[in-house]
């Protein structure tokens, strides 16, 4: 694949930015100007992606695969945002700042070590948008929460998964992506509260996207491979996950918080960085409900894939 990835970027001549400058529309739902001067009638969905490590992008046999890429499908085709808004489960800073990328011209980290050489001549084509990032900033600044603009490429928490998703010659994106950081904290709570902050964006046809996973345990991943057997844990945590983001609006934010007092929460998640993507998701759901797309718990993890909001009509 990293072969084709390579191929198209010397076949391309249309530049990402270009391809968004050409897209024309004359309505809004909000008041301010949408992102690149582009208007959008409609509210765009939020999504949490179930996103493995480098070595999912070669493993076309798991069932994940090709659920990631119908759902890239889904959103190049259905959804056809003019930029997203990502946060990574590789990507943390202070306990009460974040980072945003807020450069035009990005590239990509190989944040991972001990793969085959060919891992690191993995590219994804993409770039960023100051403006949009700007926008992230007034609307976290307006709630108090503080944000340093850095220049930093996309981490394997991001493209690794897109690649699946939005593979480069077969499903291209095209539009700004722009990354911003977790808090190096286990307040999921907070994290809740910053994409409530930023649903608004999603009226001017920014699609919001959270990576991690569902489940996440590498120790027992280690401990459970080649056995073929599944940790408790990854069921009845999937299940609880299932139950508190497809809740009722109003009541999510209390069960999602709820969620991480279960006694299961640590066995599922003894890190917290994979599973508060999903809490920046939902809080930016606002008063859209929640749906499972698909699971697959595995091992000690769960590929759990959700969709908050309907799709564009």
């Amino acid at each position: 694949m990293y072969r084709a990835v390579h191929s198209y970027l010397a076949k391309t001549k249309i530049s990402i930015s270009a391809a968004i400058s050409s897209t024309t529309s004359t309505e809004s739902t909000s008041q301010e100007p949408a992102v690149n001067g582009i208007m959008s009638s409609s509210r765009l969905p939020v999504y949490f992606l179930g996103i493995g490590g480098p070595n999912f992008m070669e493993n076309t046999a798991h069932p994940a695969y090709a659920k990631l890429a119908t759902i890239g499908r889904e959103i190049t085709t259905q959804v056809k945002p003019k930029a997203i808004v990502v946060f990574s489960a590789h990507w943390q800073e202070g306990p009460s700042r974040i980072k945003i990328n807020a450069a035009e011209q990005t590239d990509i980290i190989y944040d991972f070590y001990g793969f085959p050489p060919h891992y690191y001549e993995y590219k994804f084509p993409n770039k960023g948008s100051p403006a949009l990032a700007q926008k992230v900033v007034d609307r976290l600044g307006a709630v108090g929460i503080e944000v340093e603009k850095v220049q930093r490429g996309l981490d394997h928490g991001v493209w690794a998964g897109f690649i699946v998703a939005f593979d480069p010659e077969k499903n291209p994106l095209n539009v700004p992506i722009v990354q911003v950081s977790l808090f190096s904290n286990e307040d999921s709570d907070q994290h809740y509260r910053m994409g409530q902050a930023l649903a608004g964006l999603r009226d001017e046809g920014v699609l919001i996207i959270g990576a991690g996973m569902a489940v996440h345990n590498l120790h027992d991943f280690r401990a459970t491979r080649g056995t073929g057997a599944t940790m408790p844990y990854a069921y009845s945590f999937d299940k609880a996950l299932k139950e508190a983001a497809c809740s009722k609006p109003d009541e999510r934010q209390t069960k999602m918080l709820a969620l991480m007092e279960r006694s299961d929460a640590r066995k599922a998640h003894p890190s917290v960085e994979h599973i508060l993507p999903f809490h920046v998701a939902a809080g930016a759901a606002d008063g859209d409900a929640g749906e499972r797309l698909w699971t697959f718990p595995e091992g000690s993890l769960s590929w759990a894939q959700y969709r908050f909001g309907q799709l564009p009509a």
